[in-house]
């Protein structure tokens, strides 16, 4: 007998994926500095551990908020009684005013467009829901984040069509890539309702360029379509160039009360900025009233808890609190990714020239014994098994280049990620040996490498003409 429906046995949940596989074998061997110091450490999740210690030094200094009291009077009753399913004014206030101060004040956000989501994760869908029938199209731009696939696709039954960026423009969104993508949606006779782009990027930590921006709005306008722009890590931007949201761009072409300023959302979570991924809150942004309604009815199916709520709404209306929070916390994550920079360039491994996230994009191509994403999966199982970390393959970002691996920085402590790096910088010396006694054919070897040093060896394959972390 036939227990299960056939939606949860297909495998477009994407569970299958080497980004998950990742997490699996990690689970089974976790490392622990006393416990379990051969185990895998967990360099697969973009979790944000940074700044704890302000959250709970608030919450310390705040009990009111903690114990559920207004004006030290208990309000539990008030708060676990059934709510609104649109949300607590007071925290729709509090979190899109804690938006704009993300976004250095230059939008202003109506907390009446806010659609409250039990984390991006449910915001995603639930716009995909509203914008697109099954069968409809996405344009997603590579590489993108693994859990999309979940996410997007797999109980709305949308199509995710590539658009197709590589490493030769340090994978920027161009013209001719949205058109193929859009040609090649139209060749698999699909309709294509929207664009969806992460902003910054997941996987490659960078923030997307005015120029970028203003090439989707011009193409969303064209097409008659939908941009999404997953704002998730907007708050996490700390070196330049400055984060600009697509709304400030709307703003800046006046382009408010128009057909257009309809056809953008924005999909938001504290998940990252605050590093509270348990609390589940997200939100999306939308000035399109019917969009707005149509989410907030089918937000039923993933509340965010009034009790949340109240306590975020009086963490977030400190502004004294964000401005420190925020202004420290992007210090703390431009020192961590430098250390990471610091470490995998010792082992003489380079980094995409990012400036925003929680991970960065590493280039191992030079490790391949070929170019294929069989190679590719050859070293991220090496990585796994022997070297004992958990990064996520290009592969599983749909990269359409082998070699290039997300690497995140900030889920672990300082001594656990100089442990990291010393481990990758004793396999990479070990791979580079086995190529120099030529057990190992690499593609980038020539003649020549047999007379360089080791250590110039591995940087002299490195070297292309975009932009790397120096």
């Amino acid at each position: 007998m036939k227990l299960l429906s056939k939606k949860v046995k297909c495998n477009a949940h994407g569970q299958d994926s080497s980004y998950f596989l990742g997490w699996q074998e990690y689970e089974k061997n976790p490392y622990n500095e006393v416990r379990n110091p051969r185990g895998i450490i967990q360099m697969g999740l973009a979790e944000n551990q940074l700044s704890f210690d302000l959250l709970e030094s608030w919450l310390a200094q705040n009990p009111d908020a903690v114990g559920f009291k207004k004006n030290g009077e208990s309000i539990l009753k008030e708060l676990a009684l059934h709510q609104d399913y649109r949300g607590l004014p007071a925290f729709k206030n509090a979190l899109a005013e804690f938006m704009e101060e993300i976004r250095g004040n230059k939008v202003r956000l109506k907390s009446e467009n806010l659609v409250l989501t039990a984390g991006a994760t449910s915001a995603n869908e639930t716009l995909m829901f509203c914008l697109a029938d099954p069968g409809n199209a996405f344009l997603l731009p590579t590489p993108y984040y693994p859990g999309f696939d979940r996410d997007l696709r797999w109980r709305t039954e949308i199509q995710i069509v590539p658009i197709q960026c590589n490493s030769s423009n340090g994978f920027r969104i161009t013209g001719s890539a949205l058109e193929e993508a859009y040609k090649e949606a139209e060749r698999r006779n699909l309709k294509v309702k929207g664009v969806l782009v992460t902003n910054p990027s997941n996987p490659l930590g960078i923030t997307l360029s005015l120029h970028e921006l203003n090439l989707l709005v011009n193409f969303i306008e064209a097409k008659g379509i939908h941009l999404i722009s997953d704002e998730i890590y907007s708050g996490l931007v700390f070196n330049s160039p400055d984060f600009v949201s697509v709304m400030e761009v709307l703003m800046n072409k006046n382009y408010m009360n128009t057909q257009i300023w309809n056809q953008i959302h924005i999909v938001y979570s504290l998940s990252k900025d605050l590093g509270i991924p348990g609390f589940r809150v997200g939100a999306i942004y939308s000035n399109d009233k019917e969009v707005v309604s149509a989410a907030t009815k089918m937000s039923s199916f993933g509340l965010v808890s009034s009790q949340t709520q109240y306590l975020l709404s009086a963490m977030l209306s400190d502004k004294k609190f964000t401005k420190t929070y925020v202004s420290e916390n992007r210090k703390r994550l431009k020192h961590r990714q430098e250390m990471l920079i610091r470490g995998l360039r010792n082992a003489g491994i380079r980094c995409l020239e990012s400036n925003a996230g929680l991970f960065c994009w590493v280039d191992m191509r030079h490790l391949l014994s070929s170019n294929t994403f069989e190679a590719e999966m050859e070293i991220w199982k090496k990585i796994i098994y022997e070297v004992g970390l958990n990064i996520s393959p290009g592969s599983s970002c749909h990269c359409a280049e082998p070699g290039w691996f997300r690497v995140c920085f900030a889920n672990m402590s300082e001594e656990t990620l100089n442990c990291a790096m010393q481990r990758i910088k004793v396999f990479v010396n070990s791979e580079c040996k086995t190529n120099v006694n030529g057990s190992n054919r690499n593609q980038f070897w020539n003649k020549n490498s047999r007379r360089k040093s080791l250590a110039n060896w591995v940087f002299g394959q490195s070297f292309h003409d975009y932009k790397y972390e120096r």
